[in-house]
């Protein structure tokens, strides 16, 4: 059987196709009618059958009446009742603008109706947002202070139309690749022919997510990190850049700020929970995530430096052109790998994690990158 439907991770909204057998989901595949993805999904979008395996997923309620205990097996009726009390308790004490609610953005707007009702008619409070809101929130107080307005397109054909994009601080790329690809499409056709973007997102993301959850937010923090590092080296002390220019970026530095610190929550978080033999493989992880890194910027190095040879209207000879890509691949590499694990905070962080032993071990791996 199959049953049309709508990604519920990001905000494109990709059409899918959703196989089952009997009361069981069995794959997912995307939806090439619908006029947000034509047939393309990214990598989450693509394994979203595997959050319905019950394996995967929480099958009943569980309650503790205290932090220190052990979560027990309760009946939903048991679980409603101690959210109620608790709620009930609150606002009997402290009036009902004690409460509030910080809901997905992922609900439909059927959810959000109920929600509203709920606190606004029955609690009688006003502290109810979203994450489709509120994760936004400095962004849109930044595009509407330099910009003098946060609105979305129309519709996607717009980026097809578009005579030029301003993309400050995003990795679409990444977070949003099923649109990226439209604008690449958009891109391609102003370009000289020949020019090529090497890595595939679905490819990179699997790769990333084969690995521990340790490495992986060693990684997404120093990411966060670096985009700080290079706001502060080379745009804020730029006397020579628009002060409108400076404050967008400025806007989204102090979002991505807010990122890093919850990154690096987690990783702390997550590294408490790890044996000295887990946090050893996690090293080793990590050791191949920046290897895989590096990896990327090397194809991607060697193709810019073709099409530059190509485009460039004159001919350099072989020194010249081993010169180029020397220091294409030596400004990858410092962009992506060392602005990031040379930054204090990580360097900190990460060293109060692993042994002098781990920490050699991952200096002897990125000497061979920053060399």
């Amino acid at each position: 059987m199959e049953t049309l439907s709508t990604c519920c991770y990001c905000g494109v909204g990709c059409g899918l196709v959703i196989e089952s057998e009997g009361d069981r989901i069995t794959g997912v595949r995307g939806d090439p009618a619908h006029p947000a993805n034509h047939g393309k999904l990214c990598s989450k979008g693509a394994s979203l059958h595997l959050t319905a395996r019950n394996e995967m997923r929480v099958l009943h309620p569980e309650l503790r009446t205290a932090r220190h205990e052990a979560r027990r097996r309760v009946s939903w009726d048991e679980a409603l009742d101690a959210a109620a009390d608790k709620f009930a308790d609150v606002i009997r004490t402290h009036g009902p603008d004690a409460v509030g609610f910080y809901i997905s953005g992922q609900l439909l707007t059927e959810d959000y109706y109920v929600f509203n009702k709920l606190v606004k008619g029955l609690i009688g409070s006003n502290n109810l947002d979203t994450n489709s809101r509120l994760c936004m929130s400095s962004a849109v107080a930044g595009y509407k202070a330099t910009l003098g307005a946060d609105a979305p397109p129309g519709c996607y054909e717009d980026i097809d139309h578009a005579g030029s994009l301003f993309i400050a601080g995003s990795n679409m790329a990444y977070a949003h690749p099923i649109l990226f690809r439209r604008i690449e499409a958009m891109a391609a056709e102003g370009m000289p022919a020949g020019y090529s973007f090497v890595p595939q997102p679905n490819e990179v993301a699997s790769a990333v997510l084969s690995k521990c959850t340790w490495a992986v937010l060693a990684l997404t923090c120093h990411v966060e990190l670096f985009t700080q590092a290079h706001y502060r080296q080379s745009i804020d002390p730029d006397t020579g850049l628009s002060e409108l220019w400076k404050d967008v970026f400025l806007f989204h530095w102090k979002e991505e700020s807010q990122h890093a610190i919850l990154d690096e929550l987690e990783w702390r978080r997550e590294n408490a929970r790890l044996t000295p033999e887990q946090r050893d493989q996690a090293v080793s992880d990590l050791i191949d995530l920046v290897g895989a890194v590096d990896g990327i910027l090397q194809v991607q190095a060697a193709a810019d430096v073709d099409y530059f040879l190509r485009v460039c209207g004159r001919t350099l000879d072989g020194a010249q052109a081993r010169q180029l890509s020397d220091t294409m691949l030596k400004a990858y590499r410092w962009q992506y790998i060392g602005s990031g694990v040379q930054d204090e905070r990580f360097q900190k962080i990460l060293g109060g994690m692993v042994t002098d032993a781990q920490m050699k071990r991952i200096g002897a791996a990125l000497s061979q990158i920053l060399a």
